[in-house]
């Protein structure tokens, strides 16, 4: 059963100073969260997980993780300066884009970042803009070696990274050019639940590690397994064992990286969903219950808050505020107000009977929720809260205004 980190009551009070809808995110959680992240992988000499500031990009977030040790892994120039302005900054960014403009590569080269290259032209182009720097890493897509999954598709199918043979004569190359520190990086799934795959993924790179040095004489100073940890979205679903997973890693390591004069080699991930994800929710009420030929819960969300179910068909379970314990006697389609048929939460979703007024709290959006929202419809996007470790509340983000909304615009 998923529950929530806040009562009936609290909702109700909060609401008299933020209306609905809002994303709210649990501090707690996610400080103990990451915690347990750290406690698994302790074992690896210098380990880090660069946070994924794409799943939820607020700096009140990554300052929290900053405080538990974590780095920010970019995709973009606000990015960038997103991290710089929490107070990220040096090797603690992980630069990773593709079809990247040269105004980022010399942005991450101005903070020291750690620039992990997509492709082979990116070499050239960093070259001209920024400069080589010392440090290097490149994106490898295996290809046909692995499988993806619905969200991240099939690897040779996806824009992402170099091919075996591409990263086989990059790596010679970035030497020759004067790179004297080299990292090796791949992200080959999203939101994943077998344990075995993350393994598998470790095997993967811990093996082209040893290549490296054999036919170059290179030695990586890190690897970085990329993020893709899932979570359970649905009731009966189980967390990825990292417990497990890191006992894998271990025994991969001490059979391929120790005999073959590697250790240390640090091993990173870049992971946002599974520590922010189970840590926010989206706080809605009810507008309107339809009968037509099914029946409808209108709520004052929409999927510009949370495009997820749209996008994917993804499940995140609801649960009817004060009414936890009630029989789930009745099956709606949950819907917002926007003009697109598929913006729905939930479709035939068994919940208690809703009424007018009820709070309804969408479970899971922490990563990928409000960060994903758009302003279809001149829809606007919502605040975004924070569940203060002592119980007080914290506004992160205000919500937006009709003005935010035309201040672009050229009337």
């Amino acid at each position: 059963m998923k529950e929530v980190p806040f009562s009936l009551e609290k909702i109700q009070k909060l609401t008299k100073e933020y209306p609905t809808p809002f994303h709210i995110y649990d501090e707690k959680g996610i400080v103990e969260n990451a915690g347990r992240m750290k406690e698994a992988f302790s074992w690896i000499p210098g380990f880090k997980n660069y946070y994924a500031v794409k799943a939820c990009p607020n700096p009140s977030i990554l300052e929290i993780l900053k405080g538990e040790g974590f780095g920010a892994d970019c995709s973009s120039l606000p990015e960038l300066v997103l991290a710089d302005r929490a107070g990220i900054r040096g090797e603690d960014i992980m630069f990773t884009s593709n079809d990247t403009p040269e105004e980022e590569f010399i942005k991450a080269k101005e903070l020291g970042a750690v620039i992990n290259l997509d492709d082979m032209t990116h070499i050239e182009k960093l070259e001209r803009s920024a400069g080589i720097p010392e440090l290097i890493c490149f994106r490898y897509n295996p290809g046909s070696a692995r499988q993806g999954n619905v969200i991240i598709g099939k690897p040779e199918e996806a824009k992402y990274g170099l091919t075996y043979e591409q990263i086989m004569e990059a790596y010679p190359l970035a030497k020759e050019k004067g790179v004297k520190r080299f990292g090796l990086h791949t992200m080959v799934a999203s939101n994943e639940l077998d344990p075995a795959y993350f393994i598998e993924t470790a095997r993967m790179l811990f093996e082209i590690a040893v290549q490296l040095k054999e036919k170059f004489d290179i030695s990586l100073e890190f690897v970085n397994m990329g993020g893709g940890v899932g979570i359970p979205y649905k009731p009966e679903e189980k967390a990825v064992d990292l417990d497990s997973v890191s006992k894998g890693m271990k025994e991969e390591y001490e059979k391929l990286i120790i005999p073959a004069g590697l250790d240390p080699l640090r091993v990173v991930f870049e992971c946002g969903r599974v520590i922010t994800g189970p840590y926010g929710y989206l706080v809605t009420r009810v507008r309107q219950i339809a009968k037509k030929y099914k029946d409808y819960v209108g709520v004052d969300a929409c999927m510009t808050n949370l495009m997820r179910p749209a996008l994917y068909g993804a499940y995140h379970h609801i649960t009817v505020l004060g009414k936890e314990e009630a029989a789930k006697t009745a099956v709606y389609d949950v819907t917002g107000s926007l003009c697109e048929n598929n913006d729905k939460f939930a479709i035939d979703r068994r919940l208690p009977e809703i009424d007018d007024g009820d709070f309804l709290v969408i479970h899971d959006t922490g990563a990928h929720g409000y960060a994903m929202g758009f302003n279809y419809n001149g829809k606007l996007r919502s605040a975004e809260l924070l569940l203060k470790k002592d119980g007080s509340v914290q506004l992160i983000r205000r919500a937006e205004t009709m003005d935010d909304y035309f201040a672009t615009l050229n009337f």
